[in-house]
C-alpha cells in the first residue's frame, strides 16, 4: 500500500532543482503516459548500483494503465529517494491548468484527486550534473541562474516553459502554439543553455520532433507505446568530465 504522507514528504523535502552526483550513470526517460510496461522495462535493466533513474514527466493519460505505472513510481521513489527521481510534467499539472485528454485525472474520486494533485504539487523541475547536463519536461525556464529554479512557482510563465514549452527547429522562432504552449527556437535554446552553464539538455514532451536538434546540443525522448513504437532513454555517464553533444551520450531503444 503506498503511503501517501512518506512520497509527500520525501517530495516536499527536495529542492525543484535536484543536482546529481559526479558517480556512476543517469538513465533519462521520457514520457511514459501510462505505459507500465515501458516503466517496468526500465527498472529491471537499470535499477542496480551505480545507476540514478530520472523520469522526465508526463506518467498518466493516454496510455491503458495511467494508475498502475504512477503508483510503480512513487512506490520505487518512497524505496529509493535517492536513486529515482521523477519530474513533473504538464500531465502532473492537471489541478493548475486543465487540458484534454485527462483520461487519468477525469477517472478519478475526489478523494483521489486530493491525492495524486496533492503528491504532484512537490515533483521537482529540473536535474543538472557537473559535466554540463541539464534534464527538464519541456524547455529551460527564462532565468539567469540556476538556482532560481528553486523559486519558480506553479503555474508561472517559467513553469509553463518548463512543463508546457515545445522546441521548433527554426532558429529564431519565439511564437505562440494551441492551447498556449509556446514554441521556442535555436538562438533561445543556446542563449538560456549559455546562462546556465549547462552543454546539453535531455527532455521529453515532444513526440513530433526530431530526437536530436541544435547541432546535437538537445535530445528528446519519448518513452511510451501511447505515442511510438520506438520507446528511447539515454544513459549518461556521470563520471565523464564534460559530456558536449549527444554523441557522448547512449540513446537506448527498449
Amino acid at each position: 500500500m503506498l503511503n501517501f504522507f512518506r512520497v509527500r514528504e520525501l517530495l516536499a523535502a527536495e529542492q525543484r532543482l535536484i543536482r546529481l552526483q559526479a558517480k556512476g550513470k543517469a538513465v533519462f526517460v521520457g514520457d511514459t503516459h501510462g505505459d507500465l510496461d515501458a516503466t517496468e522495462t526500465v527498472f529491471r535493466e537499470y535499477f542496480k548500483p551505480g545507476y540514478t533513474l530520472i523520469f522526465l514527466g508526463d506518467y498518466v493519460d493516454r496510455g491503458p494503465d495511467s494508475r498502475a505505472n504512477i503508483a510503480y513510481l512513487l512506490e520505487k521513489k518512497a524505496g529509493a529517494p535517492d536513486q529515482v527521481f521523477l519530474l513533473m510534467g504538464n500531465h502532473e499539472g492537471y489541478c493548475s491548468v486543465p487540458f484534454s485528454p485527462a483520461d487519468f485525472w477525469e477517472g478519478l474520486a475526489p478523494d483521489e484527486n486530493d491525492f495524486f494533485s496533492g503528491v504532484f504539487r512537490f515533483l521537482p523541475f529540473a536535474v543538472v550534473a557537473e559535466n554540463g547536463l541539464m534534464a527538464v519536461h519541456g524547455v529551460p525556464p527564462d532565468v539567469n541562474t540556476l538556482e532560481e529554479i528553486n523559486a519558480i512557482q506553479l503555474c508561472s510563465e517559467q513553469w509553463h516553459q518548463l512543463t508546457w514549452g515545445d522546441f521548433t527547429e527554426l532558429k529564431a522562432a519565439v511564437e505562440a502554439g494551441p492551447a498556449g504552449r509556446q514554441k521556442f527556437g535555436q538562438d533561445y535554446f543556446t542563449d538560456v543553455m549559455t546562462r546556465l552553464g549547462k552543454s546539453v539538455l535531455i527532455r521529453a514532451h515532444q513526440p513530433r520532433i526530431n530526437p536530436v536538434i541544435f547541432d546535437k546540443k538537445c535530445i528528446t525522448l519519448i518513452t511510451s507505446y501511447a505515442y511510438t513504437f520506438t520507446r528511447l532513454i539515454a544513459i549518461a555517464d556521470l563520471e565523464k568530465p564534460f559530456i558536449s553533444s549527444a554523441d557522448d551520450i547512449e540513446i537506448v531503444e527498449i
